[in-house]
């Protein structure tokens, strides 16, 4: 295996217990309340560009306040200020939480669950709620559990694609054509190096970061 596999092999197997526990806490997520799995798209809908961290502050603070569930945009706008494009994640968090409301409660786990297949749950999720794409989709279904073979295609994994050369180069803009070409290329690394996909992700972003987070 070449060196800098054989590195990322061992870092892996250093973390490696500590990866799957954490991706054993995202499986439980969907047992949780509907609100608990909203928090975590609106949690998705705040990272483009944006400090995951910081993100996560932000969305617990909202929870902590009430206002993630009953606030409307400007109530919410102060709490969004430490990140980018904070007017309009508002308003997004807002409209995914209507989208998600029937007769005043939220029904988000329902619908996720009348998916059987989670490849069209994603594009549905891409397709239909204001500031998911194709990453942040990814994204939100990992963190409940149901994302192991998807790729969530931030800054942290594509310098780390590419630095072991299974892109050649990171994309200025990524279309949906784009983004499931690379996918696939991660895909067919991660069975190459016997790594899961979420669990190579969760790695990687380590690897940049310092922690594992979410």
């Amino acid at each position: 295996m070449e060196k800098g596999l054989d590195q990322l092999i061992k870092v892996y197997k250093a973390k490696k217990d500590e990866i799957q526990r954490r991706l054993l806490e995202f499986r439980r997520i969907l047992s949780e309340s509907d609100e608990r799995v909203f928090a975590e798209l609106a949690f998705c809908i705040c990272t483009p560009q944006s400090k995951a961290t910081t993100c996560w502050e932000i969305v617990s603070s909202l929870m902590g306040n009430g206002l993630l569930f009953k606030g409307d945009e400007e109530q919410m706008r102060p709490f969004l200020n430490a990140i980018r494009f904070g007017d309009n994640k508002a308003k997004y968090i807002v409209y995914a939480r209507r989208f998600f409301t029937e007769n005043s409660n939220l029904k988000i786990k329902e619908k996720i669950q009348s998916f059987d297949d989670l490849f069209k749950l994603r594009e549905w999720l891409a397709n239909n709620i204001l500031g998911i794409g194709m990453k942040e989709a990814s994204h939100f279904l990992r963190n409940i559990g149901l994302g192991k073979d998807f790729a969530i295609l931030d800054r942290h994994i594509l310098k780390n694609l590419k630095e072991y050369g299974i892109i050649n180069e990171i994309p200025k803009s990524i279309s949906k054509k784009v983004y499931l070409d690379i996918e696939d290329k991660m895909r067919e690394f991660s069975k190459r190096i016997n790594i899961p996909m979420d669990e190579l992700d969760l790695l990687f972003w380590s690897k940049e970061t310092g922690i594992i987070f979410k």
